[in-house]
């Protein structure tokens, strides 16, 4: 018995010291390949940029995991409890393993044949999230035991809570709590109560199970658990368990800002930071950040602050899209969004839901045309009736770009417009808002529209309307400082349409490139006062061999015979400007124009001075910069500065100005700019009753429309044009087409700034000048106008007296005023 014992004892001891040598090789083995714990110190998880307007009010997110760092004295006390007593209780006693609960899930997974429970820590769980697989083995849970227990000797316990709470993903594209609380609660979490903690440790478990939005009984039921562990474990007192499971849940998300208002404006920003932050880039300005390119941008937290300003931006949306809608109806009526057969009704009717607060705030709805008849059209919306009347369709027209919208082509008969299976959209008549301009909005004569009052017998009054095929952008920027305060880049952003006509849209500028003739010319011995042939011209555009003759005309094919420079420009006058150009050489307009901000290639030909060499709406509008501020050339700013997650900053851009040209040209050409909007081609923009100049411009067979106008203050351009260059119908020019969105969004903004003068620089003279022949007005003038001259080059001789003193005499005082 004695020899027995002793071999016995003897194999038992050499089992256990195999075992502790095999468990040891084990661990050590398991070690080999583990990495590096000490980086986890290094948390930096992906995380959402947040980009902000330039009020401070949030625009938009990037993101691939929607997560936002948040430290754990800013969470409520209770909800680290809860996420304690829902997965940890023992947390802060353990060394990061807790063999009982290994035990424990041992057990059980070996009675259920699969490997079904973890038995994991919090900071087990936190190193399989950032440095291990999810695969499910013993071998990966020795390795997580391992590396848990390292880390614990590492990171004091709040350090490796607070991560994992951040790390964690809670559904519905939610990553860490704070991105929890704005998905499920609408709040930040630290303002989270006690019920509401409570959820949030009840969804990681399981997050598509527990979802609130998917199944609230569910995470119900698990967030009763949760409180009856915390009170289990005495984080929380019975008053307070009881309490909690009392108060009402009431699951929302918090509005994401993102690609609504502003969406041009956060795209042209989302490519052109990830253009910045390319590696070159950041290498060469040494930028404190750990990746590249799109990677930076939507994963390292940034805080990005934009020039934009919400009420430029949505006073800039709401007339382009206005303009843009009128601008379409008046191109003619383009059809139905589609045709379905008869037996297609009751699905199409049940799919598309529609409730009479759709009109609300001036929105479109879809509508079923059943019926068509002399007096009007018939439609269901959903389990709704309205009537479109004969005179709510009567701007339809079949499309034709030969003939102006008042010339004859409107369709008469509601059948020529209408059928039975057409879907359409249609807005109610008397509607108001600013979601979309209507047809036919509430006046004296037309009752507001009152979705209360829509009953399903009676037919709500409907107008026919049509989303616009044109397109156009709308860019407005700051003078100060070169911030971008608006930029529309077309009529919707959407899936469908994210192509920023604003920046991208490379199409010619026509007359609104004239100026930078007229400039050019104002330092080559051409004055307000100048005289220029307006007389047919017969030539060739450039210096090429075999060139074709070139016959230019003006608008309509009309000619004046000698103008003054004054109206040539004012009324933008063609050949004018060719003989203006002719006699500059293109040279000295090409060097012009690329000292005020057009680059490339400018091809040498007279029909640049036209306009023909395209560019983009922001280039246009930074060329004008120059007028409008003294000479200098403002480059446009749309981001402000970069900080990171933690507001340390990365990079801020500061504004930039490049001298152009001189003061006194650019304050000759702003005053000369200003008459456009007196007697030229934007005297549609009257009634701002405010001091800006501007210029109109209209490509060939009217493909497009610009205006741009500016301030002391503010310069904002407009575009309109196919995307597919195409006419946009007769008398569709700058004048029609873009100087009302211009007008419609300088209304709204123009009280925030004085409607001050441009200042005069010092050697400037003001001129009363007779129109006919450009000498000083006399006695006998009746056409004068109030012209600038540098001093030294105003005329010195009085009209009516150069006349009667014979033409020699003339002739003498024009060759003085030439030398």
């Amino acid at each position: 018995m004695k020899r027995f014992c002793l071999t016995a004892l003897f194999i038992c001891l050499a089992l256990g010291l195999l075992g502790s040598i095999g468990g040891v090789a084990l661990i050590y083995w398991a070690s080999l390949d583990l990495p590096s714990y000490t980086q986890v110190s290094d948390y930096r998880p992906p995380q959402a940029s947040t980009v902000y307007a330039g009020d401070g009010s949030i625009i938009g997110y990037f993101y691939d995991e929607k997560r936002f760092l948040v430290n754990l004295a800013d969470m409520p006390p209770h909800l680290s409890k809860a996420f304690l007593a829902a997965e940890d209780a023992s947390f802060y006693e353990h060394d990061g393993i807790n063999p009982r609960a290994i035990i424990r899930a041992f057990w059980i997974n070996l009675r259920a044949g699969a490997t079904v429970h973890g038995g994991s820590t919090i900071t087990q769980q936190l190193v399989k999230r950032l440095l291990l697989t999810s695969e499910r083995s013993y071998i990966r849970k020795l390795k997580e035991a391992i590396l848990a227990y390292r880390l614990e000797r590492y990171l004091s316990k709040d350090d490796i809570l607070n991560m994992y709470l951040n790390q964690i993903f809670f559904g519905h594209g939610s990553y860490g709590v704070e991105a929890a609380a704005r998905t499920y609660f609408g709040k930040h979490v630290g303002e989270l109560n006690l019920a509401e903690c409570a959820v949030l440790a009840a969804l990681p478990q399981a997050p598509s199970r527990t979802n609130p939005f998917a199944d609230p009984q569910a995470t119900r039921d698990r967030q009763r658990y949760v409180l009856r562990r915390m009170l289990a474990e005495g984080f929380i007192n019975q008053q307070e368990h009881d309490a909690a499971l009392g108060t009402p849940l009431l699951y929302r998300s918090m509005p994401d800002p993102s690609w609504k208002l502003g969406a041009w404006y956060l795209e042209e920003v989302r490519r052109r930071l990830i253009e910045f932050f390319q590696e070159q880039n950041v290498l060469d300005l040494d930028l404190p950040v750990e990746s590249f390119g799109r990677d930076v941008l939507y994963n390292a937290g940034l805080h990005i602050y934009t020039s934009m300003d919400p009420l430029h931006q949505k006073a800039a949306e709401k007339a382009l899209r206005q303009g843009l809608l009128e601008t379409g109806k008046r191109h003619g009526w383009f059809g139905p969004l589609e045709h379905i057969s008869e037996d297609q009704y009751e699905s199409f009717l049940e799919k598309n839901v529609f409730v009479p607060q759709d009109f609300e705030n001036a929105g479109w709805a879809k509508a079923l045309v059943t019926k068509v008849g002399a007096k009007g059209a018939e439609a269901r919306l959903g389990s709704f009736k309205g009537f479109i009347e004969a005179k709510r369709m009567e701007w339809c027209r079949l499309p034709n770009p030969e003939l102006a919208a008042e010339e004859p082509g409107q369709i008469r008969s509601p059948d020529k417009v209408l059928s039975p299976g057409d879907v359409v959209w249609v807005s109610a008549v008397g509607a108001r808002g600013d979601a979309n301009p209507v047809g036919y909005p509430a006046s004296a004569e037309i009752p507001a529209y009152d979705p209360a009052k829509v009953t399903f017998d009676r037919p709500i009054p409907l107008s026919l309307e049509q989303a616009p095929l044109v397109s156009g952008a709308l860019i407005s920027q700051d003078l100060e400082n070169g911030d971008v305060l608006a930029l529309v880049g077309g009529y919707e952003y959407n899936l469908h349409d994210q192509y920023n006509r604003a920046t991208q849209a490379v199409r010619q500028p026509g007359s609104a490139f004239k100026p930078v003739v007229y400039s050019a010319a104002l330092d080559k011995g051409f004055t307000a006062a100048s005289m220029i042939d307006d007389s047919p011209f017969i030539g060739e555009r450039g210096a090429e061999e075999n060139a074709a003759l070139w016959r230019p005309s003006n608008y309509g094919g009309v000619f004046y015979g000698p103008t003054l420079l004054r109206t040539a420009l004012v009324r933008s006058r063609n050949v004018c400007t060719i003989r203006l150009a002719q006699s500059l050489g293109i040279k000295a307009i090409t060097e012009r124009a690329q000292a005020m901000g057009i680059a490339g290639k400018i091809p040498q030909d007279l029909s640049i001075s036209l306009g023909s060499y395209a560019v983009t709406p922001m280039t246009l509008t930074e060329v004008y910069t120059t007028f409008a501020s003294g000479g200098q050339r403002v480059l446009p700013r749309l981001v402000r500065r970069i900080t990171d997650s933690w507001g340390h900053n990365i990079v801020t851009f500061v504004p930039e100005k490049i001298d152009a040209i001189s003061p006194l040209n650019a304050f000759l050409m702003a005053s000369l700019l200003k008459d456009v909007s007196v007697d030229g081609t934007a005297r549609r923009a009257r009634h701002l009753t405010r001091i800006f100049g501007g210029k109109t411009g209209t490509s060939n067979e009217e493909r497009d429309a610009w205006f741009v106008g500016f301030s002391p203050f503010l310069v904002t351009t407009v575009y309109v044009g196919y995307d597919t260059p195409r006419p946009m119908g007769k008398y569709e020019t700058g004048s029609r087409v873009a100087v009302p969105i211009f007008a419609q969004y300088r209304q709204a903004v123009e009280q925030r700034y004085p409607n001050a003068d441009f200042p005069m620089p010092q050697g400037i003279r003001i001129l009363s000048i007779d129109a006919d022949n450009g000498f000083l007005s006399g006695e006998q003038s009746t056409n004068v106008y109030n012209l600038p001259f540098i001093a030294g080059t105003e005329p010195v001789v009085v009209s009516g007296a150069a006349l009667r003193r014979g033409d020699d005499d003339v002739r003498g005082a024009e060759e003085i005023f030439q030398q």
